[in-house]
């Protein structure tokens, strides 16, 4: 249907891909000359709806190129040394925390945690006032937020990059991991057919922002009164046909798998909607992402979850099966909060030649 099924059909040059050292130092883009030219130094990501095309790859580049100099190079690399963050945590984690806590320590900065015990954000003190202090005695503000309006006065009031850590809106960290997993395992990104499969949640609106500007199509299937925010989706609508990708909504499952490379689910009860459970869980029967599920995508289909998981999301399975990218993924979370990090903070060109997207 798409270019992708020729590069299935290749199947030696994609075992030859799956190499990780093969991979990094072969994987060279046409436009590699155009993301070197690319700067990210000073600006903030709230969502990446504000980041073009060739930004999104340049964040990507940086990932992958700090992975490989620091995890396979085993080199020492003090990018961040004398920096500092303050991570503001209005909902738990496990994952942002320790990737942008280990992260920051690996590039020689300091992470700061900052739980609502600590910082009861706009009720101890405003925004406004905790956007300027911080301004002053850091140098990066990471907020995991419930409000995405939160974040959006962080920024307007500090002088300092602010990242979204997740919000109700956006999750731009996490499509960030989910992109470069997918890059690591296909050896590109473009022509591949992303079906997401769930609620129409902060996640889903972060892939919306960024699949067509990489190429990528998208096959979302929702449950009545569970769909995407509708302003996300005619901007997704505009991407795709400014990319040339192709993007279908639907409420039937199978029909998003259907040709479909990835798929990708998350869970389908949020922080803060508990009391939903009972309604949420019959609402989303059906839902769940099986190997009957996959049994219509590609013959390479992967799946992906950002976690925690849950098994009425998908079963053990898909979860625990070679098809499962969920570990990588988690792990990427580190590498791309680092390339982010890096890329908003300093001027730093890639060691390794341009990923191919």
């Amino acid at each position: 249907m798409f270019s992708r099924k020729l590069w299935s059909v290749c199947s030696p040059a994609r075992k030859c891909l799956k190499s990780f050292s093969f991979q990094w130092t072969r994987g060279i883009s046409s436009g590699s000359t155009c993301l070197g030219s690319v700067s990210l130094k000073g600006r903030s990501c709230l969502t990446l709806k504000d980041f073009n095309s060739e930004e999104i790859k340049r964040l990507l580049w940086v990932s992958g190129d700090l992975k490989h100099l620091i995890k396979q190079k085993k080199q020492y690399l003090p990018l961040l040394q004398g920096k500092s963050i303050a991570m503001i945590f209005e909902k738990r984690s496990t994952r942002t925390r320790m990737s942008t806590e280990t992260g920051m320590a690996l590039l020689g900065g300091h992470p700061c945690f900052l739980t609502s015990q600590d910082i009861h954000l706009g009720v101890n003190e405003s925004c406004t006032d905790t956007a300027r202090v911080l301004s002053g005695l850091c140098d990066l503000v990471l907020a995991r937020v419930y409000s995405h309006s939160t974040l959006e006065e962080l920024h307007r009031e500090a002088s300092i990059p602010i990242i979204n850590g997740l919000s109700d809106l956006y999750h731009p960290i996490q499509i960030l991991a989910d992109f470069l997993t997918l890059q690591e395992h296909y050896g590109s990104l473009s022509g591949l057919t992303v079906s997401w499969i769930g609620d129409g949640n902060n996640v889903l609106h972060s892939f919306m922002m960024a699949a067509a500007k990489l190429g990528v199509h998208l096959r979302v299937a929702t449950p009545k009164g569970y769909e995407p925010d509708r302003s996300v989706v005619e901007e997704a609508k505009n991407l795709s046909k400014q990319h040339g990708t192709q993007l279908i909504l639907t409420s039937d499952p199978m029909e998003a798998a259907h040709g479909s490379n990835v798929l990708v689910t998350d869970t389908w009860i949020s922080m803060g909607q508990e009391e939903e459970k009972k309604k949420r869980l019959k609402d989303f029967e059906g839902y769940q992402i099986t190997m009957k599920t996959g049994s219509v995508a590609e013959p390479d289909w992967t799946f992906l979850h950002c976690l925690p998981r849950k098994t009425e999301e998908v079963d053990d399975q898909v979860f625990y099966s070679t098809r499962s990218l969920v570990f990588n993924e988690a792990e990427n979370r580190k590498w791309t909060i680092m390339g982010l990090m890096v890329s908003l903070l300093t001027d730093y060109s890639p060691q390794i030649p341009a990923l191919k997207f």
